[in-house]
């Protein structure tokens, strides 16, 4: 089996049935919509395709690949497990399992702004590693939170059966572009609708729903010399501390675009004794 289920779907470049300003703040951190998005989705899901979880086999979950900072949608994951689980100890069953993909490099381009060769031919030069005995026999989830050219699913669709995994898949979207006529930089529309620049990022690293992911992460590792130090100014110091240690954590270090932000945050360790 290997099926699809997407909540929202994008017809027009000016009309949606989401919002696009929370979606911004949960693609940079917010987690308050990530659980708001991650209630919804799973209640659509429930809604069209209950007799799925009928099923004995175990459920396993799953974000889309990274390396050692979440992704957005990790978060989205993570939270469409908590209502699943509670869904699954209502029926008596066994409460479903948190797995991933691993993946061994990173990019800085901006994937938001690529159409589908660009994405495929970048996400191609990575490297991927999946448990396939771990999966062999299971319901898999894979939980991306949208769908614009296909190219998330087409690479996991090629990890496994690169893996041979032998399982059941399900691919959940919170929104999906159903309008091929739209361009898919459309992507970015959504990302940046109400995150726009520096001082937004602040505005939400100082909600307390705030949580790092990639995306956030690279934004501010990429900022010029003025605004990182704007942010670095009107954010808490254990959160740069945090950013420090992510970075490292996947190798952020290594890229050349990143060196001078990262040095910072380096001397600014070293200058408070760490």
């Amino acid at each position: 089996m290997n099926k699809r289920y997407s909540l929202h779907h994008i017809h027009s470049a000016d009309e949606f049935t989401f919002s696009p300003a929370e979606y911004s703040y949960f693609k940079y951190g917010d987690k308050s919509y990530a659980e708001k998005f991650a209630k919804e989705l799973f209640e659509g899901f429930i809604a069209e395709n209950q007799i799925l979880l009928e099923t004995d086999k175990d459920i396993v979950v799953l974000p889309s690949p990274y390396m050692a900072i979440p992704t957005a949608s990790n978060f989205l994951c993570f939270y469409f497990k908590k209502y699943l689980d509670f869904y699954l100890f209502q029926k008596a069953k066994k409460s479903s399992i948190l797995s991933k993909i691993n993946r061994n490099h990173t990019y800085i381009t901006d994937y938001g702004n690529l159409n589908f060769e660009d994405r495929k031919n970048l996400i191609a030069n990575d490297t991927y590693y999946i448990d396939k005995d771990f999966l062999k026999g299971k319901l898999c989830i894979f939980i991306d939170d949208i769908k614009i050219t296909g190219s998330h699913e087409y690479t996991v669709n090629k990890i496994l059966n690169e893996y041979s995994v032998e399982a059941d898949f399900m691919f959940l979207y919170y929104a999906e572009l159903v309008n091929f006529d739209l361009d898919p930089t459309i992507e970015n529309f959504f990302n940046y609708y109400a995150v726009k620049n520096v001082q937004h990022i602040a505005e939400v690293m100082n909600k307390p729903t705030f949580e790092f992911n990639t995306r956030i992460v690279k934004y501010i590792l990429g900022l010029d010399s003025s605004n990182f130090d704007y942010l670095t100014s009107n954010v808490k110091r254990e959160q740069m501390d945090l950013l420090l240690e992510l970075a490292i954590s996947n190798n952020y270090h290594l890229i050349k675009e990143y060196e001078n932000n990262i040095n910072t945050l380096t001397q600014t360790e070293l200058y408070y004794g760490y």
